[in-house]
């Protein structure tokens, strides 16, 4: 069987698609190649990597990468998970199925400590969930 070419893509590639992309690694296992990608690029946010550490799920390796980096990948999905990055999407020439979900955005969270890591983890268990979902359906 072949791998197929997955592409998570978000506004700045620091938290969403790298939980994404961290997910779909753990859930697809060899069955995929799975790449994360940002419109801009913010850095990865330590936040995520922390909240995925919680889940035993390591992505402290993972860089913030431009869409442009993957023009030469012909990828099999595109999974939109923010609503900007679904509108501001390059074309790629490929037969890519798209996918979109708009996830909460847990680096907009506000509070306590406390209160930001409650968010972070409550997006990271959306993302979880539909990860686990798309492998399922779609692998």
């Amino acid at each position: 069987m072949e791998k197929k070419n997955i592409l998570v893509l978000c506004t700045g590639n620091s938290c969403r698609s790298q939980i994404a992309e961290g997910y779909l690694k753990h859930f697809a296992g060899e069955k995929a190649n799975v790449y994360s990608a940002g419109v801009e690029t913010h850095g990865v946010n330590p936040k995520a990597i922390a909240t995925m550490a919680e889940d035993g799920i390591d992505i402290s390796n993972h860089t913030s990468n431009n869409v442009d980096e993957y023009t030469n990948i012909a990828f099999d999905y595109i999974i939109t998970v923010c609503d900007n990055a679904k509108e501001r999407c390059p074309y790629f020439p490929s037969q890519a199925v798209r996918f979109h979900y708009n996830f909460p955005d847990p680096a907009k969270a506000t509070g306590t400590d406390e209160e930001v890591r409650a968010q972070f983890a409550h997006v990271r268990q959306l993302i979880k969930d539909y990860s686990r979902d798309f492998v399922e359906d779609n692998l």
